[in-house]
């Protein structure tokens, strides 16, 4: 099965599909378990480029990938191959004022189709002007066109070269118009593509200044399905990796819209708590939230790794910062929560949960 994924998909350690995609610093990405082994063997180099890594590499998680790999259809590739028409004159009729909106479909799933498996190809199409075409498609009012253009774009962004390029050429504003389409599968497809695009460092600022961005993707968080929910918080959690961010998200009033998402179960969401919690702002809006504590609480008891792992990380930020904040996280039980959590195999909520019991025990003495 695996031989019928496209090779992106694939760990260059292992070679098997990726079940969580990490970006090391530097820019290549790797299956977590397999680049953890790779650090622990006590090697500090980048596999592939062999250049020198920091003493403590951050692992990154690539969401936009994970997004690519889970909702992939291998069966369709099994299907006979056919031959398609050179690049140049599929953009043609999707540039041409005369094209049909079925021929533009169809040449949208036959460009889909082969960028999806092919760096090379990805790489011919953005050097055809196949960018400026799909864009004018993303722009469209008819939400399958919109959608299925959306899907190429963010194929063609899975190389980070084209990344800068994409939005250089107006993807933002596009893509953030593509939030507020009727479509919600296409909605859903818009915010990963911000998440894919916000992988490099200085799309981050770019995408979080640009009016509406934001904001639309606290409005998905609110008013979404479960999958756009999902998409718009990974979208979020990239962004506000980057610190100018974080007020503007809290302003757009998303935090206790990510409580009431973290309480029903979606781990993500704390993902996002996380980083809104090192501004000011953020632990203000939290505090005010009746029952954050008890929503914390419930995750460290209940959520998945990363969801308790980031809870933690929370409450630290939280019961730094404020007195009140340890009372409560006291009264919920989050003291005898985190005793059991030091034997945890994870090691970073090992050490989180540690870092808690010291910071409560040293305000209640």
């Amino acid at each position: 099965m695996a031989a019928s994924y496209p090779d992106d998909f694939k760990c260059p350690i292992s070679l098997e599909i990726m079940s969580d995609p990490v970006i090391l610093s530097s820019g290549h990405t790797f299956d977590r378990s397999s680049i953890q082994r790779w650090l622990d063997a006590g090697h500090r180099t980048c596999p592939i480029t062999q250049l020198p890594l920091p003493e403590n590499p951050s692992l990154i998680p690539n969401h936009a990938l994970r997004s690519l790999i889970s909702n992939f259809n291998p069966v369709s590739l099994s299907k006979p191959f056919l031959p398609h028409p050179p690049p140049q004159t599929l953009i043609s009729i999707l540039i041409s004022p005369s094209a049909s909106l079925d021929s533009k479909l169809d040449c949208l799933n036959q460009l889909a189709r082969v960028s999806k498996r092919d760096s090379v190809m990805r790489r011919k199409l953005t050097e055809s002007g196949a960018v400026s075409a799909v864009l004018k498609c993303v722009g469209s009012d008819d939400p399958t066109l919109q959608e299925k253009a959306l899907s190429l774009l963010l194929n063609l962004s899975l190389d980070d070269d084209n990344k800068v390029g994409l939005v250089a050429e107006g993807a933002i504003g596009l893509t953030v118009a593509a939030l507020q389409a009727r479509s919600p599968d296409c909605r859903a497809v818009a915010a990963t593509m911000l998440t894919s695009l916000a992988v490099v460092e200085v799309n981050k600022a770019t995408i979080g200044a640009y009016p509406y961005a934001i904001r639309s993707l606290v409005g998905i968080l609110r008013y979404g399905n479960n999958r756009e929910q999902k998409e718009a918080a990974t979208a979020l959690y990239a962004i506000c990796s980057y610190p100018g961010n974080r007020v503007r998200t809290v302003e757009c009033g998303a935090v206790p819209i990510l409580l009431e998402i973290a309480n029903s179960g979606l781990d993500r969401a704390v993902e996002v708590l996380g980083l809104l919690a090192k501004c000011r702002e953020g632990r203000e809006e939290m505090q005010r939230f009746h029952g954050s504590m008890e929503i914390l609480g419930r995750v460290l008891r209940n959520g998945a790794p990363r969801g308790v792992q980031y809870a933690l990380l929370t409450l630290i930020s939280l019961c730094c910062h404020s007195e009140r904040a340890c009372v409560e996280a006291r009264r919920e039980g989050v003291l005898g929560i985190c005793m059991t959590l030091i034997d945890d195999d994870n090691e970073k909520i090992r050490a989180n949960a540690a870092k808690l019991i010291h910071i409560l025990r040293g305000n209640n003495a």
